[in-house]
């Protein structure tokens, strides 16, 4: 059964940048076949997906509140998927969770087959 351990999260002001990665890890798991999505949940709200890279890397979905803030790329080889989050907002302000499921992106959090346990991001002044 693979894991994901998130990391990278912490305080920022508002226009600054963090980088949070996932890792994956587990006894003969690999990310090849696997799509990973960045989800997030603030207090009070319902869980929402953020960013999404299929299993080649070639393609990459976005939520429209993060389009041109954020971008998310892979790194097969270590296992890893970064989240790369420039111009923060206040609004950012969340829990950021990865998941996995096979090849393909889904829009559902349902969906996706395991998920890490979560990095605090907080933007503020």
């Amino acid at each position: 059964q693979p894991q994901l351990v998130e990391s990278g999260g912490g305080w920022v002001q508002p226009g600054g940048s963090l980088r949070l990665s996932c890792v994956a890890s587990g006894s003969g798991f690999s990310l090849n076949r696997n799509a990973i999505a960045w989800f997030r949940q603030a207090p009070g709200k319902e869980r929402e997906g953020v960013a999404c890279i299929y299993t080649s890397g070639e393609s990459t979905i976005y939520a429209h509140s993060v389009q041109g803030r954020f971008t998310i790329d892979r790194d097969n080889a270590k296992n890893t998927v970064y989240l790369q989050m420039n111009s923060l907002k206040p609004e950012d302000t969340a829990v950021y969770y990865c998941a996995e499921r096979l090849f393909y992106c889904s829009t559902y959090d349902t969906e996706y087959d395991y998920w890490g346990q979560g990095t605090q991001v907080t933007v503020s002044s």
